[in-house]
C-alpha cells in the first residue's frame, strides 16, 4: 500500500514538474515576446512627441530651418490634485486661462498635455510648483532663424510639426521623421514612478537654389518700393536663365514663418505662382518672337502706327503714347506700341498665336517644386472673341503668373529653351551623404537661335533712350527687358478699371551673356503706373546689388561722370 501511494507521489510530483516546465518554456520561449508587451502595457504608457525635422539650407550652406529642443508640460490627471492656489499661479506662469487650465486635469484621461514647447524660464517656473503626477518631457520645436527671409519659400509647420506651406510642405517627407515617442513606467496600482525616457529620430535634409544674399537684396528692396509706390502688393523672382534655379523669390505682403498662427491668408500666399494677371505688354515679345520666328517680319520692317490707333472687332485699340513716324519691328517693342502689336498679330493669325503662345508654357504650370502653383489660362482659338486677336496681341484676355513670364524671358535669354524652374538642389541624410539631387530633364526648344538673339537685340533697346525703361539701364552691364503696364479688371462693373494697374518689367542682366533672369511685379500702385517708372527702377536696384555680390564682370567701361551725379 506505502509502495503504492509512493507511486501515485512520484507520478504528481514528476507530472507536476513537467507541468511548471512546459509552462516556463511557454512563458520564457514559445510565447515570451506576447507576454513581456502584455508586461508593458501594464507597467508602461507612452505618448508621441515630435522629433527633429531635417534643416533646410540655401545653396550656401546657410541655415533657414532648424530644431530648438524644449520642454512639453504634461500631467496623468489621476494621481493630480491641483488646489485653486496652485491652479491661479500655474495658470498665470502659463499666460493661460485658469478654466482652460483646468479643464486639462480631467480625471477621465489617464495622460493630457497641459502646455506644449515652453521656454526653459517658464519650464523652470512650473517646476518649482512640485505639482504630483506632473513631468516634462522634451520636444523640437521648429525654428526660422531668418525670420521673415524667404517665408514664401521655406514655408512653416504647426505646433505638433505638421507641414503647411512650402518647401516644409512640398519635402515633408524627406524632412519629416517618426518614431518619437515618451514612456511613463506605472506600479502595480498604475502610479507613475519614472518619466521622460525618449526615442527619437531625425529627418533629412533639404539645400536649396536660393542664395541668402540675392534673396535678401530682393526683399530689402520690394520693401522700399511698397512704401515708394503705396501698393497693394509685389512680387519679384531671381532666376538663372540656363538652368531654372531660383536666386530668390519673395512677395509683399509678408509673414513670419515663427508666428505663422497670426498671419492673414493675404501675408501667406505666395502671389509669384497662385495669382494670375493680365502680363500686357510684357506678353509683346511673346508676339514678336512668333513673328520672327515664322520670318514674318525683320526688324527693319516698317509699321506705320501715326494714327495712335487700330480698329479690331469694332473695339478701338489706343497707343498710350503717340507715334510721330512710322516706327520699325524693333521699335514697336522698344517703344511698345499697342498698334504695332496689333499689326504683327493679325499678321499671325489667331492659330499661330495660340500655337507660340502654348510653346511658351502659357496654360500650364512651370512645374516649380512649390505648393499652389496655378496654371493660368488662354483660350482656344474657337473661343475667341473678334476682339480677341488685338487684344492678346498686347496682353490681355491672357491670364499668367510672373514666374510664367519670368521663364518665357529666360528662354530668350538662353537661346530658345524652356527650362524647368526649381527650389530644391539636393537632399541629404542625417550624415550629409546625398540622398536625392534635382535632375534636369532635356530641355525643350521653342524658338531658334536666331530669333532669340534678334529678340535679345530688340529687348536691349528697351533700356536705351527713346525705350519705355531708361530707369532700368544699368551703368556698365547691358540689360534686356520688357515693361508692362495692365489695367485691372474692376470687380464692380467687369470692365478695365481706368485708375487700377499692375506695373511690371522683366528682363535679364548681362544681356549677351545671362547671369540672372528678373521680373519684378507691382500690383497696383498709387500714382505713378507706367512698369517702366514704377518697376523699372526696382529692377535696376536688384540687378545693380546683385551683379556685384555674384562679382559679374562689367560688359564695358561706366560712365564715371553720370556715377558721380547719381551718387
Amino acid at each position: 500500500m506505502n509502495r503504492k501511494r509512493a507511486v501515485i507521489l512520484n507520478t504528481a510530483i514528476i507530472f507536476g514538474f513537467f507541468a511548471v516546465f512546459f509552462r516556463l518554456v511557454d512563458l520564457m520561449v514559445i510565447n515570451h515576446s506576447m507576454f513581456l508587451e502584455r508586461a508593458k502595457a501594464q507597467h508602461m504608457t507612452s505618448t508621441e512627441i515630435q522629433v527633429k525635422r531635417g534643416y533646410i539650407f540655401d545653396r550656401r550652406g546657410r541655415e533657414f530651418a532648424v530644431n530648438l529642443e524644449l520642454e512639453s508640460f504634461y500631467c496623468h490627471p489621476e494621481e493630480t490634485a491641483i488646489d485653486v492656489k496652485r491652479l491661479k499661479k500655474l495658470s498665470k506662469i502659463l499666460s493661460m486661462k485658469p478654466n482652460v487650465v483646468k479643464a486639462r486635469f480631467n480625471p477621465d484621461k489617464k495622460f493630457q498635455w497641459i502646455n506644449r514647447k515652453l521656454t526653459p524660464e517658464t519650464a523652470q517656473k512650473v517646476r518649482k510648483l512640485e505639482l504630483a503626477g506632473c513631468g516634462f518631457v522634451p520636444e523640437a520645436k521648429r525654428v526660422y532663424p531668418k525670420g521673415k527671409l524667404a517665408s514664401h519659400i521655406i514655408g512653416a509647420v504647426g505646433l505638433d510639426n505638421q507641414a503647411l506651406e512650402g518647401i516644409e510642405l512640398k519635402y515633408n517627407k524627406y524632412l519629416g521623421a517618426s518614431g518619437g515617442k515618451a514612456f511613463f513606467s506605472r506600479d502595480a496600482s498604475g502610479r507613475m514612478l519614472s518619466s521622460g525616457m525618449t526615442l527619437e529620430s531625425k529627418g533629412n535634409n533639404v539645400i536649396l537654389t536660393i542664395d541668402e544674399g540675392l534673396q535678401y537684396i530682393v526683399e530689402r528692396e520690394l520693401d522700399k518700393a511698397m512704401l515708394r509706390t503705396r501698393a497693394r502688393a509685389a512680387s519679384a523672382i531671381m532666376m538663372d536663365p540656363m538652368t531654372g534655379e531660383i536666386f530668390a523669390l519673395a512677395n509683399r505682403p509678408t509673414y513670419d514663418p515663427n508666428m505663422i498662427g497670426r498671419a492673414s491668408k493675404h501675408r501667406i500666399r505666395n502671389r509669384v505662382i497662385t495669382d494670375i494677371y493680365e502680363p500686357g505688354s510684357t506678353f509683346k515679345a511673346i508676339i514678336a518672337a512668333a513673328a520672327l520666328e515664322e520670318r514674318l517680319f525683320t526688324l527693319h520692317t516698317r509699321f506705320d502706327c501715326t494714327e495712335g490707333s487700330i480698329v479690331v472687332g469694332g473695339k478701338t485699340i489706343h497707343d498710350s503714347h503717340k507715334q510721330d513716324e512710322i516706327i520699325s519691328f524693333k521699335e514697336v517693342i522698344q517703344k511698345s506700341s499697342n498698334v504695332g502689336s496689333v499689326m504683327i498679330g493679325l499678321k499671325l493669325g489667331k492659330e499661330r498665336i495660340y500655337s507660340y503662345v502654348k510653346r511658351f508654357g502659357f496654360g500650364f504650370k512651370t512645374g516649380i517644386d512649390l505648393p499652389g502653383e496655378v496654371s493660368g489660362w488662354i483660350r482656344k482659338p474657337e473661343d475667341w472673341s473678334g476682339v480677341s486677336i488685338g487684344a492678346i496681341s498686347i496682353g490681355q484676355e491672357i491670364a499668367a503668373t510672373p514666374l510664367q513670364i519670368l521663364r518665357a524671358y529666360a528662354a530668350i535669354a538662353n537661346g530658345g529653351y524652356l527650362v524647368k524652374p526649381h527650389i530644391m538642389s539636393g537632399i541629404t541624410d542625417p550624415y550629409g551623404e546625398l540622398l536625392v539631387s534635382f535632375q534636369d530633364t532635356e530641355k525643350e526648344k521653342i524658338i531658334s537661335a536666331r530669333t532669340a538673339m534678334l529678340l535679345r537685340k530688340t529687348l536691349k533697346t528697351v533700356v536705351e533712350e527713346g525705350g519705355t525703361a531708361p530707369d532700368a539701364a544699368i551703368d556698365g552691364n547691358k540689360v534686356a527687358g520688357k515693361t508692362g503696364t495692365a489695367q485691372v479688371i474692376d470687380p464692380k462693373t467687369k470692365r478695365y478699371s481706368r485708375d487700377r494697374f499692375n506695373s511690371s518689367f522683366v528682363g535679364f542682366v548681362p544681356a549677351d551673356n545671362p547671369k540672372f533672369a528678373l521680373i519684378v511685379v507691382i500690383y497696383e500702385p498709387k500714382g505713378k503706373t507706367f512698369g517702366g517708372l514704377v518697376a523699372g527702377p526696382v529692377f535696376k536696384d536688384i540687378a545693380e546689388q546683385a551683379l556685384s555680390y555674384m562679382d559679374v564682370p562689367l560688359d564695358y567701361a561706366p560712365d564715371r561722370n553720370l556715377l558721380l551725379v547719381s551718387q
